[in-house]
């Protein structure tokens, strides 16, 4: 009896991706495909290829891949020769399929992304499974011939609960593996939905914005911390790994110098320029410089150095406070601040603000950006922590950087004056994904008040920054 029954596994739909409003960002289609059961010799497989490639197009590398999972699988497992057919392609092979030895034509589904390059670096996509994945899960699933699992974004982080419980098919089979008929099926236990806090409409009118240009562009909620949109341009289509990336693809992917592959806004660390000052305002205040004012002149010198200021041209700022300072974006005023802080200080404000490691957003790849200090400097470069390094990183220079993710959670932060983190998954299945309530911050209401007035100024009074 065992001999004669055999059981087979199927692989369970995927779970979807949803955003805050139902939007499916990311589901599954059906997949009309060609599978070669073996059962015969290489030569004799090598002729069922030459025989299908009459009917269908098959490349060489096509050709040479069938052939390494064919030797890598039992003779009568089906291994996936085309995928993705057309309906046409599809229909043509059916009319064929009395002469075309071992070839079987079969209805599956594929994942698909509706709206492409415009969620790839939140979403990320599937592939198929690696030996060295192979080797270190042991899913039954992982081994199914044509199966693909989460490589990047939601669906690498999420990837167990998304894939789903495999199924079963239980087939009376000959003595030889052939299948006879289906005596039993057990669908399996599709993938679970997760539901994202993503706005998917905001999310491409942001990604239309940056369209054509390298950047990045985060929106959250600063009440809650909830990512409405998390942009990252150029991105690429997330169905070319599905089907499979080829040669030009691939090097137009990694040949970039605007990078696509890169997710900027979790993974770009960059100088935060004066996004900066904000958190050394902060310090300011609550150590005792909230009536601390500078006469800038445009520079201002440092040993042998001299550090100048973007209105150098005009003779300087003239009187500058903290304020003015944020208003205006003073370099000089925030070397002072920096001079007095110390970078013991002005790290502590930083790393408050959330700035220095990672946000903890639940996307594979974040980096932590970096807030430098004193025992940072000596282990990277043996050498001790200079004053001209204090007044750099002032002014959001030098060592400091930061991702995109980081500064709106700074922004937040202190518009709220809680300990907000950035939330993308509300929830998995059934589970709803744990969300604590921010702690209060380590500043003074007084500190919050000037700077929020500062950066207020800095979008709305006339001589501000963003004033335009």
């Amino acid at each position: 009896e065992d001999n004669r029954v055999s059981e087979r596994l199927i692989a369970p739909p995927r779970g979807r991706i949803i955003d805050r409003f139902g939007m499916e960002l990311a589901n599954s289609r059906r997949n009309y495909r060609v599978l070669l059961v073996s059962e015969q010799d290489s030569e004799g497989v090598k002729a069922a290829l030459d025989t299908i490639g009459k009917v269908i197009l098959l490349s060489d590398q096509q050709k040479k891949k069938i052939m390494h999972d064919i030797a890598m699988n039992k003779k009568f497992v089906p291994v996936p020769v085309a995928e993705n057919l057309s309906w046409e392609e599809f229909s043509r092979v059916n009319l064929h399929l009395p002469y075309l030895p071992g070839i079987q034509c079969d209805v599956g589904e594929t994942r698909d992304y509706p709206y492409g390059p415009e969620m790839v670096h939140i979403l990320g996509y599937v592939a198929s499974v690696s030996e060295q994945e192979l080797q270190h899960d042991d899913d039954p699933l992982m081994s199914l011939p044509g199966m693909r699992i989460g490589k990047r974004g939601i669906e690498k982080e999420f990837d167990k609960q998304i894939r789903g419980r495999a199924g079963a098919s239980r087939v009376e089979v000959n003595a030889y593996g052939r299948v006879i008929r289906e005596l039993g099926k057990d669908p399996g236990v599709p993938g679970q939905d997760v539901w994202l806090t993503l706005d998917g409409e905001l999310q491409r009118f942001a990604d239309q914005c940056l369209s054509g240009e390298s950047a990045a562009c985060v929106v959250m909620d600063a009440a809650n911390g909830d990512v409405l949109a998390l942009s990252s341009t150029p991105g690429f289509d997330p169905n070319w790994f599905n089907v499979g990336v080829t040669g030009p693809q691939w090097r137009e992917l990694t040949t970039s110098d605007y990078k696509p592959l890169l997710n900027k806004a979790i993974s770009g660390t960059y100088p935060p320029g004066s996004t900066f000052k904000t958190a050394m305002a902060l310090a300011a205040v609550d150590n005792g410089m909230d009536d601390f004012a500078v006469n800038c002149t445009g520079s201002m010198r440092l040993g042998d150095h001299t550090f100048y200021c973007d209105a150098w041209r005009i003779g300087g700022h003239g009187h500058v406070n903290l304020t003015r300072g944020i208003q205006v974006s003073c370099d000089i005023f925030f070397y002072e601040v920096a001079r007095r802080l110390g970078i013991d200080k002005m790290a502590d404000a930083a790393h408050a603000l959330g700035l220095g490691s990672p946000t903890g957003i639940g996307l594979p790849g974040e980096q932590g950006g970096l807030i430098p200090t004193r025992d940072w400097k000596m282990k990277r470069f043996g050498v001790s922590w200079q004053q001209g390094d204090t007044l750099s990183a002032g002014i959001g220079q030098g060592y400091v950087n930061a991702t995109p993710i980081q500064l709106c959670t700074q922004a937040a932060r202190i518009a709220t004056g809680k300990a907000v983190s950035p939330r993308l998954t509300h929830q998995v299945g059934a589970t709803l994904q744990p969300h604590p309530s921010p702690a209060a911050l380590p500043f003074s209401d007084k500190a919050f008040g000037m700077v929020r007035e500062g950066m207020g100024m800095a979008v709305n009074a006339p001589g501000g920054t963003a004033y335009g």
